[in-house]
């Protein structure tokens, strides 16, 4: 009776530790679709990008000077050094998912959202390449 109460004792540790793992793993914040876009619009730079291997990568002058505003109607504005494209955004928050639809191309851009907050956001995209983004104040 001792051994099985002792094979019981370590079973149970061992669910509690696998719970407790569980439970903790996947420390990044994924918010709402309304930490993306504010109540109207909110607007987002580039802060940082990092290529597959996770070394950051140097930012051209044009880069560091574009933003994408989300608006809450579901649009978006890309733009930089007088270029802008326009087009639709949806956020999937169960899957993680940001797609953006360019607007009159066939054109569609999906990342995985690794973090969103109020003020930040990270994005990898498809080939890995991950993009960290801070809102414009």
């Amino acid at each position: 009776m001792n051994r099985n109460k002792r094979n019981l004792y370590q079973v149970l540790l061992t669910v509690i530790f696998a719970i407790t793992v569980i439970s903790c793993g996947g420390n990044e914040e994924v918010g709402t679709e309304n930490m993306m876009s504010g109540p109207n619009s909110k607007t987002w730079m580039i802060n940082e990008e990092l290529d597959v291997a996770g070394d950051e990568q140097e930012l051209s002058e044009l880069e560091e000077q574009e933003s994408i505003q989300f608006y809450a109607d579901g649009r978006f504005a890309m733009g930089s050094g007088g270029m802008l494209q326009t087009g639709t955004w949806s956020f999937d928050q169960s899957g993680k998912r940001l797609t953006l639809q360019f607007e009159d191309e066939e054109m569609t851009e999906n990342f995985e959202v690794v973090k969103l907050t109020d003020s930040k956001m990270e994005l990898k995209a498809e080939d890995g390449s991950l993009m960290k983004l801070e809102v414009k104040e």
